[in-house]
């Protein structure tokens, strides 16, 4: 994209916020307990893994689109030799507006100072590199949530500011949620937005950096683990990376926490491709690690210096960072820094409390079953004259099939949902207990809503006090149910480190987003800024000038923060590696020029 601006660009600068609504056209943060969002994931998480498993995409790709052995940004387009390069790594955006965009209006900033938790203050530049590190897009992928959640937010924060970057995106599973149809149309054809160019031809790639630094991005799919093809194309990277020279991997997911946090599932995982190729084909080469899925900020840290980072924080909603089994030492990886820390995120927690306030679809829907459970029980109590006990009702819904059949549907419903990181004892004890307690309040809310029903209309109205015991029933599974349900999620948490992603997923935080900023100086080392923004804004404006985003912040929200570093920069050196060994049936690949589709494949 040329610097210049034309003379109609400059010209209509106040036409065209004439032309703007008063807020932007984003969309609000997805609302995961939303019966229809529920639904509609659930479905399409089960059909892609089920195709997943029977067709791999990747192993297609692999042959019908080639793709060079790795992109050249240690030179420049006029093929001079770079002395230092800028990159953003952005991870799991996407969701609303307001965080995905915040997020952008610091990435594509030309320069933005940092200030970090000691004061001191930092100059950086927008990456010419941006990477996406999976999951683009919530809560599945398709084109329209694509360029609606988040193609439109980068094309708005650029806008003329400086030329878009070099976009290179890692697949997560919400964009496999489509079979990557989607992912592919978008990040793999070549295609330019105003925001972003793009040169990949497959879900995965290599980029070789000024001063001996490379970067890898794989695909984990849904299985999370790479294939064959991909793994061998990786020998081939490997081959032309020297034994002093240092790799950056980006993989979508956090294998160093997930053992941790799901220890049953971690032995099959150890034995997987990726493993293989982390080990084997790279080995110590690795100097940094680099993950999204988990929406928060963690930091890693062996005694060799050695980083694993998990950063994502770009625009989806908040996930935990005070799980107990995360806090261990990792293969001797220590716990060096978390945003946001873990007694803030205790204190989120609670939050749940107000579960029916942020999920309302959710409590309509509780609203539902309560009625189902007790409307037939409230039509027996309400044949019944005269003052009726706590064991009379309870003989009442023994007797009631239909109550008593819901109820079994109920507890076994719970006991499915139930977290399953602790093992199955714990699973079927918790959502046998939450589904209880269920049954429980309905029966209280039905006793409640005939004795009411009664107070109402009196005696001699029996079908208009059926009417009523329903209306009373639903309005006390709206606000008893989604209560019962944050509670329980309250207590998983932070009592036994269960449900950090239904805990959190229920309150749609678009705060404390993340992203890192990375740039590899003139003397081979990695500086790595953690860029940190406590609150997004939640009110916009329209840019002044043409040099200015779409959007700004409306200074009017006062509780909005700027970005700021989350720790001081981490920098990287560059030592000496063991020379690796590269697994057997690699192939000889040759390397590509700068950064262009053409050339040698592999």
């Amino acid at each position: 994209m040329s610097e210049t601006l034309t003379a109609d660009v400059l010209a209509v600068p106040g036409r065209d916020r004439a032309r703007r609504p008063s807020a932007p056209p984003g969309r609000r943060m997805v609302s995961w307990y939303d019966p229809s969002v529920l639904a509609k994931t659930g479905m399409k998480a089960l059909l892609s893994t089920t195709i997943g498993q029977q067709a791999d995409r990747r192993l297609l790709d692999a042959v019908a689109s080639p793709q060079p052995l790795f992109f050249d940004f240690s030179v420049d387009e006029a093929g001079r030799k770079r002395d230092e390069l800028w990159l953003d790594y952005v991870s799991d955006m996407g969701d609303g507006w307001d965080s995905t965009y915040a997020v952008a209006l610091a990435v594509t900033q030309p320069e933005l100072t940092l200030r970090d938790p000691t004061g001191a203050t930092h100059e950086t530049r927008g990456g010419e590199v941006l990477v996406f590190g999976g999951d683009a897009v919530y809560p599945t992928a398709s084109v329209d949530e694509y360029q609606v959640r988040t193609v439109r937010p980068y094309e708005a924060a650029l806008h003329h500011r400086r030329a878009p970057p070099h976009l290179f995106a890692v697949p997560g599973n919400h964009d496999w949620y489509d079979g990557l149809v989607s992912f592919l149309r978008l990040f793999c054809q070549g295609r330019e937005s105003n925001g972003w160019r793009t040169h990949q031809r497959r879900s995965y790639f290599a980029l070789k950096l000024p001063q001996g630094w490379w970067l890898l991005g794989t695909d984990m799919q849904l299985e999370s683990d790479v294939d064959a093809a991909q793994v061998e194309f990786f020998e081939g990277v490997a081959k032309k990376i020297g034994d002093g020279e240092r790799v950056i991997l980006c993989n979508a997911e956090p294998a160093w926490i997930h053992q941790q946090v799901k220890p049953h599932a971690g032995r099959a995982f150890l034995d997987n491709n990726l493993e293989f190729l982390q080990e084997l084909v790279l080995g110590k080469k690795v100097s940094v690690f680099l993950a999204g899925d988990l929406h928060h900020y963690r930091r890693h840290e062996n005694a060799e210096g050695r980083q694993k980072i998990v950063a994502g924080g770009g625009g989806a909603f908040l996930h935990p960072t005070h799980l107990p089994r995360v806090d261990s030492r990792p293969e001797g990886y220590e716990l060096k820094q978390s945003f946001p820390p873990r007694e803030v995120s205790r204190r989120i927690t609670w939050r749940n409390l107000g579960f029916a306030w942020h999920n309302p679809w959710f409590g309509a829907f509780m609203g539902v079953v309560y009625l189902l459970l007790g409307w037939g029980l409230a039509a027996d109590l309400n044949a019944i004259s005269g003052p009726r006990s706590l064991a009379a009702v309870l003989e009442v819904a023994l007797q009631n099939t239909g109550s008593m059949l819901m109820a079994v549907l109920v507890v076994l419903g719970l006991v499915g949902f139930a977290d399953s990181r602790r093992g199955e004892w714990w699973k079927r004890v918790a959502g046998t207990l939450h589904g209880v307690s269920h049954l429980i309040a309905a029966l209280l809310v039905a006793w409640a809503a005939s004795s009411l029903s009664g107070t109402v209309l009196g005696g001699t109205d029996t079908l208009g006090r059926d009417v009523v015991s329903g209306l009373f029933l639903f309005a006390g599974g709206f606000l008893a149910g989604p209560t019962l349900m944050g509670v329980y999620l309250l207590i998983s948490l932070n009592v036994f480190g269960c449900h950090p992603n239904e805990a959190f997923s229920s309150l749609s935080i678009p705060d404390w987003k993340n992203f890192l900023r990375l740039k590899v100086d003139r003397e081979g080392r990695l500086w790595i800024f953690p860029v940190g923004i406590r609150r997004v804004p939640r009110a916009w404006k329209p840019g002044e000038t043409v040099r200015e985003p779409e959007w700004v912040a409306d200074p009017k929200d006062t509780r909005a923060t700027p970005p700021e570093l989350i720790e001081p920069p981490i920098v990287v050196g560059r030592t000496k590696a063991p020379p690796t060994k590269v697994g057997k049936g690699s192939m000889e690949q040759s390397a590509a020029g700068p950064f262009v589709p053409e050339g040698a494949t592999s």
